[in-house]
């Protein structure tokens, strides 16, 4: 337990389960009790991968988020290669570290929950937390800030809301991005109690208002995760279902809409905001639209029609071509056909002197 700091009573966390011999369908099961880690950032808006509405979708087992996130491989080997980078911390810094196979829950707000990587002991005899991460080479950019180091945004809330569960100042996050020792980063965060603070309330907003009441988060993300969230949720397009009626606010969203497409053609330079605001309006209408084509809806003596039409044509991709030619290759040689593109490119260098 770390020291008293004036002013602020100390907790020991609850657990709420041990998971060392959960199943995968369990332990998904306990994490929908509370909020987790690695929901905090998508809570918060700053998630480049989730929707809050795909954290409460999945709090209320409606939809799963876990199948969708990035690559499936990268996952895979993020948690094959987990206790090959712990130990890499350890080489590294010279702290012993260990694990408790266990769910925490915080005694105060028991909807915050963590589950930790690793625990840290440190030579004061504190503990701190690890966390453990991979990525690949181009990406490991994403942990410098201006030549400065840093940890990515949504990393660094699921760290501050593990020390606010665990009650712990410290958080290391080790993340791997390449095949040897030397390419690793790591970084240390320390306890931010004014961060802590706000980010508890919206937490705690998010699980009273929004999912215990059963009332899905307005959707406040850029449009392309907005686009991507609604079609996991809605499913393929159905060209039989009714058109969908648009509300006030939704007529009203269309409409700015259309102003912001006029706006952009008479625009004399491009605008990346004005771009983006077209995109998550976009990104609204289509979720509000969900699985149905068309949306309808009047104002001011003008009938507005939207459509959202599936563009569909039979193809086969990279994997099921190669698969067909791996177990039916006199198929593949009567049917698949190749063809020919090139490329036109011109390249200077300067003579090299004589």
């Amino acid at each position: 337990m770390p020291e008293k700091r004036k002013g602020q009573s100390r907790h020991s966390p609850l657990v709420l389960t041990d998971t060392e011999k959960l199943s995968r369908e369990e332990w998904l099961e306990y994490r929908r009790r509370g909020i987790g880690g690695s929901d905090v950032a998508a809570i918060l808006g700053i998630s480049p991968f989730r929707t809050a509405r795909d954290i409460y979708y999945d709090k209320l087992n409606i939809a799963a988020v876990e199948p969708d996130e990035g690559n499936w491989v990268a996952m895979e080997m993020g948690h094959l290669l987990e206790d090959l980078v712990a130990k890499i911390f350890k080489r590294k810094t010279g702290y012993e570290i260990y694990q408790m196979k266990k769910m925490f829950q915080h005694p105060e707000y028991p909807f915050m929950l963590a589950d930790v990587d690793y625990f840290v002991t440190l030579p004061d005899g504190s503990t701190a937390i690890l966390e453990i991460k991979t990525t690949n080479y181009n990406a490991r950019d994403h942990w410098w800030l201006g030549g400065t180091e840093t940890v990515p945004v949504y990393y660094e809330s699921q760290g501050r809301h593990y020390m606010a569960v665990m009650d712990m100042d410290r958080v290391f996050f080790c993340c791997l991005y390449g095949n040897t020792e030397d390419e690793v980063i790591i970084r240390e965060i320390q306890r931010d109690l004014s961060y802590e603070e706000e980010m508890i309330y919206l937490e705690q907003e998010f699980w009273e208002s929004q999912v215990k009441a059963q009332v899905p988060p307005a959707y406040l993300e850029d449009g392309d995760l907005i686009i991507s969230s609604s079609r996991r949720h809605s499913g393929m397009a159905d060209m039989n279902a009714p058109a969908v009626k648009l509300n006030m606010g939704m007529t009203a969203a269309l409409i700015r809409y259309l102003e912001l497409q006029e706006e952009k053609k008479t625009s004399e330079e491009h605008s990346r905001k004005l771009e983006k605001d077209i995109q998550r309006i976009k990104g609204i209408l289509i979720a509000e639209m969900g699985a149905s084509c068309m949306a309808v809806c009047e104002k001011e003596g003008f009938r507005y029609t939207v459509t959202y039409n599936p563009v569909r044509k039979a193809g086969i991709d990279k994997d099921g071509l190669f698969r067909l030619k791996l177990q039916h290759p006199e198929i593949y040689e009567e049917f698949v056909t190749v063809s020919e593109s090139r490329r036109f490119h011109v390249k200077v260098k300067a003579e090299e002197a004589a």
